[in-house]
């Protein structure tokens, strides 16, 4: 099965999940252009308030829109540079947070393969009200199961490759992220791969969503969580200024 998404729908994703933010956005605006016809106070800052505020909701859109509508990114065309092999790729397991937009899209692109689908969405931890209407609209790959980000019900070195695409940054905690990797790690075949794609907690990412950029995590937290368990090798690609590609071994 084959899914076409629609013109722009990463940025319409993001304007409809956060779409608390922007109303709240807007009505900060209307009340700081209302003070400042009422009140006429500084020009010079009201301008400066005025351009920073609008960045501040206006490059998140114009910076997903390139990531997730222009970049190629759901057309997976950046497997290729990873090198895997096919061929003896048979199992895959794709992990995601709540909201799957690429199960479908691995399958068809590796249609021969077994793939598994596992979801550690927690409605007690994960309260954003973004995830949760994520969530009412994901579509739900057949048979995906829901797990503890503690505890994968595979077999040991039964995976040629786990996916985790832009999910992993939900696990909040260092300790828990280090758990939920050793289990990524104990699945593995010992020639398998993670392949994690993240936003950084960088200045690139800082650029883009101002303090929003604090809901990622630097490569350091990364490298470090992943060394802990147990990978050795944790290789980075950048896939666009805004995005890093990781494929990771044992």
């Amino acid at each position: 099965m084959e899914l076409k998404r629609r013109k722009f729908q990463g940025v319409l994703n993001i304007l409809s999940f956060n779409r608390h933010f922007y109303v709240y956005g807007l009505l900060v605006l209307a009340l700081i252009i209302s003070s400042y016809v009422i009140f006429q106070w500084n020009a010079i800052l009201f301008w400066v308030i005025i351009i920073s505020f609008s960045y501040g909701l206006i490059m998140p859109l114009i910076v997903s829109a390139y990531v997730y509508d222009y970049s190629g990114y759901y057309d997976f065309n950046w497997l290729k540079d990873l090198k895997l092999n096919n061929s003896k790729t048979t199992k895959i397991v794709n992990i995601n947070a709540g909201f799957d937009e690429t199960s479908y899209i691995i399958k068809d692109k590796l249609a021969k393969s077994n793939l598994a689908v596992f979801d550690f969405y927690n409605a007690e931890k994960h309260t954003e009200p973004a995830i949760i209407r994520a969530r009412k609209v994901s579509l739900t790959y057949p048979n995906t199961q829901q797990i503890k980000t503690n505890h994968i019900p595979l077999h040991d070195k039964s995976v040629d490759v786990v996916f985790l695409l832009s999910a992993a940054h939900e696990i909040r905690s260092l300790e828990e992220k280090i758990q939920f990797l050793k289990e990524c790690q104990r699945i593995c075949k010992p020639n398998g791969n993670v392949i994690m794609i993240e936003h950084l907690r960088d200045f690139p990412n800082f650029l883009a969503f101002s303090i929003g950029f604090t809901h990622f995590f630097s490569r350091k937290t990364w490298q470090q969580a992943f060394k802990s368990a147990g990978f050795t090798s944790f290789n980075e690609v950048k896939f666009t200024p805004f995005m890093s590609i990781f494929n990771c071994s044992h």
